[in-house]
């Protein structure tokens, strides 16, 4: 039986997993989305136009292979409908390649709408949502309240609906007519009809069955490991595990099928919303590595803030997923940078650590080391051989610190941008 092979974000979120799985899925047989939800926006750029897709795997612009929605993400069927429209648009006919578990948890209408009131009582303490619900999916999931894919196949879905939605009446009577939610309900009855066009599968028995024809799969994560329901830096994650862990979890495989954890990281860092960010930039540096690096969300247009690469973040979320291979990726955002730093401790309270620190609160004062920018345009070289060597001196730098090799050196946004240093 072959093994898993998981593909994962090391930081918050927008390190290029999107671009990672493209990249990697000539290599595999299937690509199975194993959490989240359209919070997350994977972008490919390829003949010369950008993709951006939300809930379906990244595998599913190449020819011949299997693409799942496996158990553990959570799937608005109205933004799935938009997505698969978009696709159809560009030539795209997923309805063959791409299956859905039974067993994945439906966004509902309502479900927004509490995000919006949950963000808005919080007031300045408030998580950055992207409020497409996917904390009230989770919860509704978690409190054996959920609908799920499977159920659209019986014959009483508009009567598990309601009931779900009468046990937050009192909660949504004030907001439903401002967020329009009778348009959304009809919407989301209506969307239901192009998700039925799709194969509903028992996804763990599938992904079992595939691995035992020894298919190759890759396993593609969602947001990043920093924003992790358990081990991210709470309440300013999150609604899921994106951790390796969460894998296991949402496609319903043991630990002892996962193979090669391929982590991506940027050559520096990002965060959307609110939360802890040590290295965060708030001078014109940061600034111009945001205009650079084009650093706004693909979901929510938001503008990303911009740090240094923090290493003591990065080899935490190295710990916790059990990474083999690490995809570097935008260190062609820092080609015009004299000098680059990097983040190797965190001095708390006058304790100087290698560890992250329990409490969000913490006053981190990061410990930088200083190296050499390469200051030489990146995009055009495809060999290893090309590198500059304060690039290939930066890369060992990283390596050395986490003691896990970089497989990959992305150098900009296209498919063919990438190259394999390993």
């Amino acid at each position: 039986m072959t093994k898993i092979d998981v593909l994962l974000g090391l930081q918050w979120g927008d390190e290029g997993k999107g671009k990672g799985v493209d990249v990697l899925t000539p290599e595999y047989d299937v690509i199975v989305r194993f959490q989240g939800g359209p919070n997350a926006g994977h972008s490919l750029e390829f003949e010369g136009r950008k993709h951006i897709l939300h809930l379906i795997p990244s595998g599913i612009f190449h020819a011949n292979k299997i693409n799942i929605i496996a158990n553990g993400v959570v799937l608005d069927p109205v933004i799935f409908k938009k997505e698969i429209l978009a696709l159809e648009n560009v030539g795209v006919d997923a309805r063959k390649a791409l299956k859905i578990s039974r067993k994945a948890h439906l966004i509902l209408p309502f479900h927004p709408l509490l995000d919006a009131v949950s963000e808005h009582s919080k007031g300045e303490f408030k998580i950055g949502s992207t409020l497409k619900g996917i904390g009230p999916a989770y919860r509704d999931k978690i409190g054996r309240d959920g609908i799920r894919v499977g159920d659209i196949e019986t014959s009483n879905i508009r009567d598990l609906y309601f009931r779900a939605r009468s046990k937050y009446d009192a909660i949504l009577q004030p907001v439903k007519e401002h967020y329009q939610l009778e348009r959304r309900e009809e919407e989301f009855f209506e969307s239901l009809k192009k998700l039925q066009e799709f194969e509903f599968i028992d996804s763990e028995y599938y992904i079992h069955k595939l691995a035992s024809e020894n298919r190759k799969i890759l396993a593609e994560g969602a947001q990043g490991s920093l924003l992790d329901i358990d081990f991210g830096s709470y309440p300013y994650v999150t609604s899921s595990n994106t951790i390796c862990g969460g894998a296991c979890t949402g496609m319903g495989v043991p630990p002892s099928m996962i193979g090669n954890v391929l982590g991506i990281a940027k050559a520096y860092c990002t965060r959307v919303g609110s939360g802890p960010f040590p290295t965060e930039l708030h001078d014109e540096t940061g600034q111009r590595i945001r205009e650079i690096g084009n650093e706004y969300g693909s979901t929510t247009g938001r503008p990303r803030r911009c740090g240094w690469l923090d290493l003591v973040a990065l080899k935490y979320a190295v710990m916790l997923n059990g990474v083999t291979h690490i995809i570097l990726t935008k260190p062609d955002v820092l080609d015009a940078f004299d000098t680059i730093k990097v983040c190797t401790h965190y001095k708390i309270d006058d304790h100087i650590t290698q560890n992250v620190p329990y409490s969000v609160d913490s006053c981190i004062e990061p410990i930088y080391e200083t190296l050499p920018g390469w200051k030489t345009t990146l995009k055009s070289f495809r060999t290893k051989a090309e590198l500059p060597q304060n690039l290939i001196r930066y890369k060992e730098f990283i390596e050395h610190y986490l003691n896990v090799p970089i497989s990959y050196i992305s150098v900009g946004p296209g498919r063919d941008e990438i190259i394999k240093v390993l």
